[in-house]
């Protein structure tokens, strides 16, 4: 989770200022003779759809060059590269709007309109029209995914610490103190993106506005075959079916934190303190199995020290990722891949570490960008890289503008897929764990996976809740921090564990909002992955229950997935979803059958306590 996913050619049109078509041009009334103007045709449509494709190809692989290297390697004039390509990008981007906007009345077959629309709609921070605000944006995008790379704190002990250092940290420290330390370092380095982040606002609104949504978060709202209104229905109405399952959880988590840190630091009626659960952002609890996890519950073997134990580095751990893909039939990692993606922080320069899967030229040259940590969630963040990648070389042979996942969801939910393969069976045929618990641990193995898993859920939602709250205006720049934490409190029950100015900018502490990556598909993908695990089982031939299956070494199931992965965006998302579960809706029930055994003891463990926040 929480991984940027750098798309293909045409699907980093999100940045485009596509405004210009829909603009009015009208601004005199003086009348002007002009000579007739043939009527386009679909033939028209079609050169025009084939010479843009050309040209989207040859853009992207430029935009892509500059922006990986300018990852890894953060400096003023890689910054300056990066923008120029960007605003080119961009530029470009309002030249086949103007054009593909000429079609709209035009006759045209379905696949036709479907790839002039994607032109006009594969948006997420579209400039203005005006050549200074759309390099203006393009600049500030740049100097927003600087300043989280090079972004530190210097502890009181005087000592320089990253983000992935105080990350660290924040995962095994169970000193309050110094987990609050971490905690507020980290937020002395987003307030300064701030003014800028307002700016950004600013201009995609006056983009998305141009183009004819009310706001951005309208406009982000639209990309799903849907209208923005239903698909903000559509979130609320799965979260409905979660939400029972991780007010369960939470009363237990707190519960259990009151019992460690003394339910003075942890009262037992109010929201959990952001700084104790394992995380910088509190997005996802894993971390703090050891406090909360059941008596007795211990599966017998720890991932990360089992990678240790079989000497497992970085290489080979995307290796054991990649062997889980091409057991399922799908052909290895291209050469290029192991000698052109970034595996370890380098030493001598800044990059951005956020973990991000790259398609570079919209065919075969695909990378991932880590600094990979050796512990058991990197293991499952590897599988889930590596997914995108996968379903980027899936679809690689439709056209350009089809090359995206059905939804963004889809790509954010099939390596988590994968990982939830990620089984003691799994680690056992791989030769990780010698044997596999009975199923009398199960609560304990459930009980980490819903701290991952479930914890994100409500995060995945507000998180976008926030920014489209921001882009219609309904939130203001001097009450963005207090919206923050009312999102945070009314959705996960937390709360921050000390004062905050209303002039700090928590939001910006959070990789997506600076760097302007909407954050619905990764709430999607949390619920998509269970229905695609449930379903890929069921082809398999699973007889396990549900959360001890894993599809590994199943040709069935990869045939399955992979007829799925190939239509990339071909197809309304629906008709994708239907060809792997059999339907045209998402449904969270598949969350609640995996934890099923888990729900029923939290709800014995809850008992006589006072739930709720």
């Amino acid at each position: 989770m929480n991984k940027l996913l750098q798309r293909s050619s045409l699907a980093i049109l999100v940045s485009a200022a596509l405004s210009a078509c829909m603009q009015d041009t009208n601004t005199t009334t003086k009348k002007v003779e002009t000579p007739a103007v043939q009527a386009l045709s679909a033939k028209d449509a079609d050169t025009f759809l084939t010479n843009t494709e050309k040209e989207l190809v040859e853009l992207g692989l430029v935009i892509n060059r500059a922006e990986w290297i300018y990852s890894n390697f953060i400096t003023e004039d890689t910054a300056i590269l990066s923008a120029k390509a960007t605003q080119k990008y961009t530029e470009a981007g309002v030249r086949f709007a103007m054009e593909a906007a000429k079609f709209d009345n035009v006759e045209v077959s379905a696949d036709q309109r479907r790839k002039l629309n994607t032109l006009k709609q594969s948006l997420v921070m579209p400039a203005p029209q005006d050549p200074a605000k759309s390099e203006e944006l393009a600049k500030l995008g740049s100097q927003l995914n600087g300043m989280y790379g090079k972004g530190s704190y210097t502890t009181k002990a005087g000592k320089k610490l990253s983000l992935g250092d105080m990350t660290s940290t924040m995962a095994t420290s169970r000193n309050y103190d110094e987990l609050l330390e971490m905690w507020e370092g980290w937020r002395t380095v987003s307030p300064e993106m701030k003014p800028l982040f307002i700016r950004q606002s600013e201009l995609a609104n006056e983009g998305a506005q141009g183009l004819g949504y009310k706001d951005l978060g309208t406009m982000w709202r639209s990309n799903y075959d849907m209208p923005a209104d239903d698909f903000a229905k559509e979130l609320d109405r799965l979260w409905g079916q979660v939400k029972p399952l991780y007010d369960d959880l939470h009363c237990y988590v707190r519960s259990e934190l009151g019992e460690e840190y003394g339910e003075d630091k942890v009262p037992q009626d109010k929201p959990i303190p952001a700084h104790l659960l394992g995380n910088m952002w509190a997005q996802s609890w894993g971390n703090i199995y050891d406090v909360v996890a059941p008596e007795n519950a211990d599966p017998g073997y720890d991932v990360t020290k089992q990678l240790a134990k079989h000497n497992y580095d970085e290489i080979k751990m995307v290796k054991g990722a990649e062997n889980f893909f091409t057991s399922l039939g799908f052909d290895a990692l291209p050469e290029t891949f192991w000698t052109r993606s970034l595996f370890t922080k380098p030493e001598d320069r800044d990059v951005v570490c956020h973990a991000s899967a790259w398609d570079l030229d919209a065919k075969d040259d695909i990378r991932i960008k880590m600094c990979i940590q050796k512990t058991g969630e990197e293991f499952n963040v590897i599988h889930h890289e590596l997914g995108h990648n996968f379903y980027q070389r899936a679809y690689k042979n439709q056209p350009v503008y089809y090359q995206n996942s059905a939804n963004d969801g889809f790509h954010e939910a099939i390596g988590d897929t994968i990982a939830l393969s990620v089984t003691p069976k799994y680690l056992k045929n791989i030769g990780l764990i010698d044997t596999i618990p009975d199923e009398s641990k199960d609560i304990g193995l459930l009980m980490k996976m819903a701290l991952d898993k479930i914890a994100f859920i409500p995060f995945g939602l507000l998180v976008d809740q926030w920014r489209w709250k921001v882009y219609s205006g309904e939130i203001t720049p001097e009450n963005y921090n207090t919206a923050w934490w009312e999102l945070r409190e009314k959705y996960q029950g937390i709360a921050p564990p000390v004062n905050r100015d209303a002039n700090a900018f928590d939001p910006g502490a959070k990789y997506h909002v600076p760097g302007g990556v909407p954050y619905s598909r990764y709430f999607l993908a949390h619920i998509q992955q269970f229905e695609f695990h449930k379903a890929l089982c069921e082809i398999s031939g699973n007889t396990d229950p549900i959360h001890r299956c894993s599809i590994y070494n199943s040709k069935e199931a990869g045939t399955a997935l992979n007829t799925m992965l190939e239509m990339g965006s071909s197809q309304p998302w629906q008709q994708a979803y239907k060809v792997l579960t059999g339907s045209e809706q998402m449904d969270a029930t598949a969350v609640l059958d995996y934890f099923s055994p888990l729900q029923t003891w939290l709800k014995e463990k809850n008992q006589g306590k006072q739930c709720g926040f």
